[in-house]
């Protein structure tokens, strides 16, 4: 490609990753201990991090134990149980050092779309530098990425500041003034315990009450740190079992007649935070436990009850100059408003960008409804994964863990396809359309069907969210890679059938891969 000025300004790579944040980071450092070094990275912002770059609020931090969010092949020098926005920032930048991925990142350059070229083999990327062409496209921009913002009349002619909490204003002073927070989710559980010690009256506007289990958040000596960092064993063992916790509370999720008890922890939890028996009904959620993103704080509850804090349980309908007024009509006066609503969830942008075999979208192949195999492959997108993709996540599993097993298998499609006379593989539709019947028959089973209004549900009431078995048995999954439930391209088979996408009525010639191809 050549820009106005003459210049030509098409890069070539042989894997492109799309996000600097933990899943891309990731892509970059595994690839490269697979033997691939020919990636690039592409980063819009000017900073990597991702979701961990961008939300900075007050008391921001991971509601995952430490040991579990890290990466297998870096362990992280934690300070604390439970670690913070800081440390988990500085732990990514620290990572790209040891790991020397840093020349393979290119700040500054946004994805804008891609389109698979079928007489090349490749993928080309429309960004804002040029155009990028790749063999095999990683897209890792996460779920985390886009804030939600409400829409309320009035909110654009609000007097003072107003802002999301994933992109919070440091230059707006909360001290001595009138906040209200709309939202009252896993963002304002953490910025809460902050910002009240400061802010004259806090109001929170909450449509549905949360699940708040304790919160066992405490420094670390450091002597057991350097025990940790220094012996491996050690470390595998403190893993397991803050592993075995986690996987225990992901059995009751997955079979909710084991819930009670846990329910009612939490519920002694409340009980024992929030002595105002009718803040306490308010506070007392009508879902079950699990049914939408699990929390945990033991700050939470009492900053709550303080006497400048009030709760409202009704949604903010509008607004009018300094007054937000919630469904009930009540009006309350603000100087300040913090929108804590969440994320498009289940939205990737770049979808409606994405233009796979015969020049299908894949925002049109969502239309009823993300669909991947494995979390990680979609049919009519040769050579192309998704990191995390649909219904790969749950409400217990760490994400660096969900991460390393796609990884793990995207590497190995990616050696199968570097060790044969082939042009791309694409997995087949028969296969992914099993894996999702049976994945969404396990579904409805589990918890995480059960509240509809979740974020868990996309627009078609689909929950495209959750995985709905054991963390070990995700892992097997994609470690057991199956050349055979792919379509594999040869070189020469594309030129013929560039524009004839993969559908229920016309699937693509599948060749096996040979036999001498590494396992």
């Amino acid at each position: 490609m050549v820009d106005a000025a003459g210049r030509d300004t098409s890069y070539q790579a042989e894997v492109a990753v799309i996000g600097a944040g933990l899943s891309g980071l990731a892509a970059a450092v595994m690839l490269r201990r697979a033997g691939f070094e020919d990636v690039v990275v592409l980063e819009k912002s000017d900073q990597l991090g991702g979701t961990w770059r961008d939300n900075t609020y007050p008391g921001c931090g991971c509601d995952v134990p430490s040991l579990l969010y890290e990466y297998s092949f870096a362990p992280g020098p934690w300070r604390r149980t439970f670690a913070s926005q800081p440390e988990i920032l500085a732990y990514l930048r620290s990572t790209v050092a040891e790991h020397r991925i840093e020349q393979m990142i290119r700040y500054g350059v946004e994805v804008r779309g891609g389109r698979w070229d079928a007489r090349s083999g490749h993928w080309h990327l429309d960004t804002s530098a040029g155009t990028y062409s790749a063999r095999a496209v990683i897209v890792a921009t996460g779920p985390w990425h886009r804030p939600r913002y409400p829409d309320l009349p009035g909110m654009a002619d609000f007097p003072g500041a107003v802002f999301h909490s994933a992109r919070w204003d440091h230059q707006a002073d909360l001290t001595g003034r009138r906040v209200a927070v709309i939202g009252n989710a896993a963002s304002t559980v953490q910025f809460l315990p902050s910002i009240q010690r400061h802010a004259a009256r806090v109001d929170i506007f909450q449509s549905t009450a949360p699940w708040v289990l304790p919160k066992p958040d405490h420094a670390l000596p450091e002597r057991l740190r350097n025990l940790l960092y220094r012996r491996p064993a050690l470390r595998r063992l403190a893993r397991g079992l803050q592993a075995g916790t986690q996987e225990a509370i992901g059995l009751t999720l997955r079979h909710p007649w084991m819930l009670p008890p846990l329910e009612a922890a939490a519920r002694l939890h409340l009980r024992r935070s929030v002595p105002d028996p009718e803040l306490r009904q308010h506070l007392t959620p009508t879902h079950r436990l699990g049914a939408r993103r699990l929390l945990t704080s033991d700050t939470y509850y009492r900053a709550i009850s303080q006497p400048h804090v009030r709760l409202h349980p009704t949604r903010a309908t509008r607004v009018e100059g300094n007054d937000i007024v919630g469904g009930d009509g009540r009006r309350i006066g603000a100087d300040a408003v913090i929108l804590a609503t969440g994320f498009h969830i289940g939205h990737l942008p770049i979808a409606a960008h994405l233009h796979g075999l015969g020049g299908q979208r894949l925002a049109d192949t969502w239309r009823d409804g993300r669909h991947a195999y494995l979390g990680t492959s979609v049919s009519g997108y040769p050579n192309l994964f998704l990191l995390p993709g649909p219904n790969i996540l749950n409400g217990t599993t760490a994400v660096p863990t969900v991460v390393e097993a796609q990884l793990r298998h995207i590497t190995a499609a990616l050696a199968h396809l570097r060790g044969g006379d082939h042009a791309a593989l694409d997995v087949r539709r028969e296969v992914q359309h099993a894996h999702n019947a049976a994945l969404h028959t396990a579904l409805t089973t589990t918890v995480y069907t059960t509240d509809h209004a979740s974020y868990y549900f996309d627009g078609a009431g689909l929950n495209t969210f959750c995985w709905p078995w054991s963390t070990r048995r995700l892992r097997r999954s994609l470690a057991a890679f199956d050349p055979a439930a792919y379509t594999w391209y040869p070189r020469a088979a594309f030129p013929a059938q560039r524009d004839a996408p993969a559908t229920a009525q016309t699937e693509p010639q599948l060749r096996r891969p040979p036999s001498h191809l590494p396992e």
